[in-house]
């Protein structure tokens, strides 16, 4: 595997491969690697002849009172599990490479990027939009690779893709958990043992969503009601927000039909704040509906 630092190297290495017809995929990271990226990994083999990865912590995504200090670096480890797992090329560019002095133009999804953890989180979203436009710029892909854990974060690049005209499919792969259910995460690792027993309240909360919607709970209010009351069972658990929306627009929706939705966690065990999410889909079969964890 080649280990590139350099913008100017991996526009030279991308342009070799796409006069060689080769279909690239991609996978952005910020490294503390864990198996759900290694599913994304396989997917894109499975997808493209070349498979590039980028590790690069963007400080633009992080707010003031946010965790970019304590971010896991496990570069070493990081560049073992990607090397083993096949891939081709990992750009790792420092962080005044992609943002040299006299850095000023940001990307900003309205609409979807104010909500949920746009609201949690000021400014989270326009640094993920910025960083990823700039990775795909860079490297070019045909196919870019996401976990569906961060769905508001996955449907705002879909977005961004559209309204640019990005010559990128934004590829979406399902939630990998471990075996009692959380969803793999980098900042698991910060959890405590005890606050990783409680953490499995979200993925425990998700699953009471999915059988009371398999027996016809449909109302939006009953089921974020079934959901917080689960949380709240869990002393070291804080609901930061419970929803449920519409999978494309992100607005609440009053009733689970016809549309995709999502029911959306984002919970604090401990100091460490979580992300899951049950989405559900319309099935052929009439009034019949299909739940994804």
């Amino acid at each position: 595997m080649e280990i590139i630092r350099t913008i100017s190297w991996m526009k030279e290495t991308v342009r070799q491969a796409r006069a060689e017809n080769h279909v690239i995929g991609f996978i952005p990271t910020m490294g503390a690697l864990h198996e759900g990226h290694i599913s994304l990994i396989r997917r894109a083999k499975a997808d493209c002849s070349r498979v590039y990865a980028s590790i690069f912590l963007n400080p633009a995504q992080f707010g003031p009172n946010e965790d970019l200090s304590k971010y896991p670096r496990t570069f070493e480890k990081d560049v073992e599990q990607l090397s083993a797992a096949g891939v081709d090329v990992l750009f790792a560019p420092d962080a005044s490479e992609i943002y040299p002095p006299g850095f000023h133009t940001y990307i900003t999804v309205e609409g979807l990027s104010e909500k949920l953890e746009g609201k949690s989180r000021p400014g989270h979203f326009r640094g993920v939009a910025t960083v990823v436009l700039k990775l795909f710029e860079i490297v070019q892909p045909h196919f870019a690779y996401f976990g569906r854990k961060d769905a508001q974060q996955v449907r705002i690049l879909q977005q961004m893709a559209h309204d640019l005209n990005l010559n990128v499919e934004i590829v979406v792969c399902p939630i990998v958990r471990e075996p009692d259910g959380l969803a793999l995460s980098s900042r698991n690792t910060y959890l405590s043992s005890d606050e990783r027993h409680a953490a499995t309240a979200l993925h425990r909360a998700l699953q009471e969503a999915q059988r009371a919607i398999s027996t016809g709970t449909l109302d939006a209010f009953q089921l974020q009601t079934i959901v917080s009351g689960l949380l709240s069972n869990e002393p070291l658990a804080r609901a930061d927000y419970v929803e449920i929306v519409d999978a494309e627009t992100f607005e609440p929706v009053a009733r689970i039909g016809a549309r995709p939705a999502y029911v959306l966690l984002a919970v604090c065990v401990g100091k460490t704040r979580l992300i899951d999410n049950l989405l559900i889909e319309p099935a052929s079969a009439e009034n019949s509906l299909i739940c994804s964890l």
